[in-house]
C-alpha cells in the first residue's frame, strides 16, 4: 500500500511539472534586463543632443536680450538725464558695462556690469572707429558710434545692429 501512495504522489509531481508553464515564473532575466538597457540607451543618445540644442538656442537668446536690455537701459538714462550725464556701454566678451559720462572708466565705482551667461560671449565689436565703447547724447539719444556686436556660443550666432538713429534691432 505505501508504494502505491508513493507512484501516485510521483505520477502526480510528474504532471504538475509537464503542466508547469515556463512564463509563469517571476523576476526578470539578463536579457531582458540587457534589452530594456539598450533602448534606454539609443532614446537616450537621440534625445541628449536635441537638449543641449535647446539649451544653447535659450543661452544665446538670453544673452542677445540682455545687450539689448542694456544698451536700451544706458539710452533711457542718457535721454531721462539721470545725474545730468550721458551713458554709455562698453563691450568685452564676457560683460557689458553700463558707465556715466563720455568716457569709460574701468575703475569708477558707478559702472553697471552685465555678465554675460556662458557658454555665450561677445565675439564680434564692429563699431564706427574699431571702438569698444558708445555713449548716447543727452538731448537726442543718438549714439556716438554706431555698428554691430556679434553674440555667439560654440555653433551659433546673433548679431545686435545699433544704428545711426540709436535703434537697436537683431540681424
Amino acid at each position: 500500500m505505501l508504494k502505491k501512495e508513493k507512484l501516485i504522489s510521483l505520477r502526480l509531481r510528474l504532471v504538475r511539472l509537464d503542466k508547469m508553464n515556463p512564463f509563469d515564473k517571476k523576476g526578470i532575466t539578463v536579457l531582458e534586463l540587457m534589452a530594456v538597457v539598450v533602448i534606454l540607451t539609443i532614446f537616450i543618445s537621440i534625445a541628449l543632443p536635441q537638449f543641449s540644442k535647446m539649451r544653447e538656442n535659450q543661452i544665446i537668446k538670453s544673452a542677445t536680450e540682455d545687450v539689448i536690455s542694456v544698451i536700451n537701459k544706458a539710452k533711457s538714462e542718457t535721454l531721462a538725464s539721470v545725474d545730468s550725464s550721458e551713458y554709455g556701454i562698453h563691450f568685452q566678451a564676457d560683460k557689458i558695462i553700463i558707465f556715466k559720462g563720455k568716457v569709460y572708466s574701468a575703475i569708477d565705482p558707478n559702472n553697471e556690469s552685465t555678465d554675460i551667461s556662458s557658454p555665450a560671449s561677445i565675439s564680434g565689436i564692429n563699431l564706427t572707429g574699431g571702438v569698444y565703447n558708445l555713449y548716447f547724447n543727452r538731448l537726442s539719444g543718438v549714439p556716438s558710434v554706431s555698428g554691430t556686436v556679434t553674440v555667439s556660443t560654440p555653433s551659433l550666432s546673433k548679431v545686435v545692429q545699433i544704428s545711426n538713429i540709436g535703434l537697436v534691432s537683431i540681424n
